[in-house]
């Protein structure tokens, strides 16, 4: 997709548009001839040195068609310059993966100065958000036009001027041809195949790359199951014994998925370069502000902030709230309860049709409002999270995480836990249970499948409606798929979509023991998922920015957690069951002992599985130790080239006494 250019705006003939910028309605001149320049001026002189251009009229004119969308490119020195300093890591051609530099770029596979694919298009995109991102204010102390609109050295311009109003949206542009080819290859035809994960990292980037992997793997992994858990459902519905089997499996089944995962997430990670990328120091996130200083290990300067004055934030703030929100969880729960007994009570004076299928609204209502409050939980864990100020991105996803999966975890499955160890009701734990993940499910599928169908018809029409008020001469093309694009729901990241898995790993974990029909319906979700979700990714949200990952992150810490208290719960369950507590009739403290001691001995035998099975496979590490070797040797060589050009710098000692008597040294 290429853009003519006019001899006026630039000395290059045409670039590559990546990335789109919006600005808002009426926006002063000088603003916009202010962006303009920052976005192209050298580096030093605190600019960004990219490419910017409006969307033009393709006849002579060059008559503007909307003053407020500006396309974004790059030379593709510039690019490979970028990708230098983001520690992007290629191929070489003697086949192992090194970090791109741009004095040995002819070293590496697949490059050459007159083609311009050495770096995936997703690749160009993330490097042009970043230097985007760091655009920093120097001495300007408004944004030009815009006096309420403050600046400080160091703060973000772009999250500056998206806060103020200035800037829209910024938005990577999708590749229609390339897009195409994917969805042939990924969800167009309904068959049941492996995804195209590669081309799905080429395209997306490797963080989305790694959830569709990380979905595709799960639902792998939940088959046998699924497999297992429907015959036990069928034949041995009230036989604790039998459930005994089918929960020690269980166990050992949710830690020997998550080690494969890691083994097989290092083997793609090595292949893709983000497994060896090194995010030691990590840039400033766009959001966090401070006054200027000096990083004490960078030396850059970059806005600083007080670690004191963020802990006060989470302990004297977030903490509390978060506190807070768990106990209103607590009490909307035992309303719930209220509402069980209240309809049991009715049907047990009763007992006709009707009453029997009340028994479960109080479990759907109270499924509904689960979601509800799972969403409105997420905008203020957003907002505490962002008010707290943390400097890295990674640092910002962690609290977050944390913020949230706590309260999902106790909204989700505290009345679970309620029902197994307070009231020991079996019957009401598998209708809750059954009744909880099928609601949820249905509301996820609602969501996910029915309403991208709907929004893709949507959005398809307001362009048809669009382009026909349009005067002739535009490039249709171009104008079409940009309005299209900038319309298009923002994807907001795999947030929500591991959450789900992680919701639904805890379902299929925590209570197998009572109903072991809940893989076989995360198992069916999960195929409709991988559709649905990729639909959402191609045709209703705009492409994401890429993001390089080397693992799920924390979400593996989460889902390991997961593993540790099913292990827990399990046990217990058993230990509660009619026929172990009939072996031991007269002593209780016996049985606790023993069921106590089989915990123990499972959580042993999970992490002793752990530590048997490595993260990386051995040619990994193999590898890996190999470029550790190598860079150690690269450092030597490179002290003993100082240390040789130092001495043939410094005279030796005659030549040194006659032509610098001053510098001898007198005996002391």
């Amino acid at each position: 997709m290429k853009v003519t250019l006019s001899a006026l705006d630039t000395c290059e003939t045409s670039f590559t548009p990546l990335v789109v910028i919006e600005l808002a309605q009426n926006v002063k001149e000088e603003t916009k001839e202010w962006l303009k320049s920052r976005i192209i001026a050298k580096k030093k002189d605190g600019g960004s040195q990219l490419l910017i251009r409006p969307l033009l009229n393709k006849y002579e004119k060059e008559t503007l068609v909307n003053q407020n969308l500006y396309l974004i490119g790059a030379s593709n020195v510039r690019l490979l310059l970028g990708a230098e300093a983001l520690g992007l890591v290629k191929e070489c051609n003697d086949s192992t993966m090194r970090a791109f530099t741009y004095g040995t770029r002819q070293s590496f596979r697949g490059f050459d100065d007159n083609n311009d694919d050495f770096l995936t298009m997703a690749e160009c995109q993330f490097i042009v958000k970043h230097e985007l991102e760091n655009l920093r204010a120097r001495d300007e102390k408004m944004i030009p036009g815009y006096p309420q609109a403050k600046l400080y050295p160091g703060k973000s311009l772009l999250r500056r001027l998206l806060t103020s109003g200035i800037v829209i949206q910024v938005f990577p542009l999708h590749d229609n041809e390339a897009l195409k080819k994917l969805e042939d290859t990924w969800y167009t035809r309904f068959t049941v195949k492996y995804q195209p994960i590669d081309s799905i990292r080429s395209y997306f980037g490797e963080t989305i790359a790694l959830y569709f992997g990380f979905l595709e793997y799960f639902t792998c992994a939940l088959i046998p199951m699924a497999i297992i858990g429907l015959p036990y459902y069928l034949f041995a519905w009230e036989d604790y014994d039998k459930y005994v089997i089918f929960a020690s499996f269980n166990l050992v089944w949710s830690t020997v998925i998550l080690e494969v995962w890691k083994r097989g997430c290092a083997c793609m990670t090595y292949r893709w370069g983000t497994l060896l990328m090194k995010r030691k120091f990590e840039e400033p996130r766009p959001g966090f502000h401070g006054v200027l200083g000096t990083n004490p290990v960078t030396g850059r300067e970059e806005p600083l902030y007080s670690s004191y004055k963020r802990q006060m934030r989470i302990y004297l703030v977030s903490l509390p709230f978060v506190c807070l929100c768990l106990y209103f969880s607590l009490y909307v729960m035992m309303i719930y309860f209220d509402m069980e007994a209240w309809v049991l009570a009715l049907h047990e004076d009763s007992e006709s049709e009707w009453t029997s299928l009340l028994l479960y609204v109080p479990s759907i209502i109270y499924a509904i409002v689960i979601e509800i409050m799972n969403h409105l939980y997420r905008y203020a864990a957003e907002f505490l999270t962002a008010w707290e100020n943390h400097r890295l991105e990674s640092a910002y996803q962690n609290h977050l995480v944390l913020k949230v999966l706590v309260f999902n975890f106790l909204n989700c499955f505290a009345s679970l836990f309620y029902i197994a160890f307070v009231l020991r009701d079996m019957k009401l734990l598998r209708q809750s249970l059954a009744t909880l993940l099928i609601t949820s499910q249905i509301i996820n599928q609602i969501v996910e499948s029915l309403l991208p169908h709907w929004l893709q018809k949507k959005h398809g029409a307001q362009v048809k409606r669009k382009l026909q008020a349009l005067q002739a001469g535009i490039d249709a093309t171009l104008y079409e798929q940009v309005v299209l694009e900038k319309e298009m729901a923002t994807y907001l990241g795999t947030f929500d979509d591991y959450l789900e898995l992680f919701l639904q790993f805890g379902y299929v974990s925590l209570f197998s023991c009572v109903y072991p029909l809940a893989a076989v319906f995360a198992v069916l979700n999960n195929f409709t998922e991988v559709n649905s979700d990729a639909l959402k990714m191609c045709r209703v949200f705009k492409r994401p920015f890429s993001e390089p990952s080397a693992s799920i992150g924390v979400w593996q810490l989460a889902f390991e957690t997961m593993s540790v208290i099913s292990v827990v719960t399990n046990c217990a369950l058993i230990g509660m069951s009619p026929q172990v507590n009939a072996v031991f009739p007269d002593s209780k403290v016996d049985l606790i002992l023993i069921v106590i001691a089989i915990e123990h001995a499972l959580l042993a035998l999970k992490f002793i599985l752990a530590f048997a099975i490595p993260d990386k496979p051995r040619h990994i590490q193999m590898k890996l130790a190999r470029l550790e070797f190598e860079s150690l040797e690269a450092l030597k060589q490179q002290v003993r080239e100082s240390v040789s050009l130092a001495k043939e710098r410094t005279p030796n000692s005659k030549e040194s006494r006659r032509a610098f008597p001053s510098a001898v040294r007198r005996p002391v």
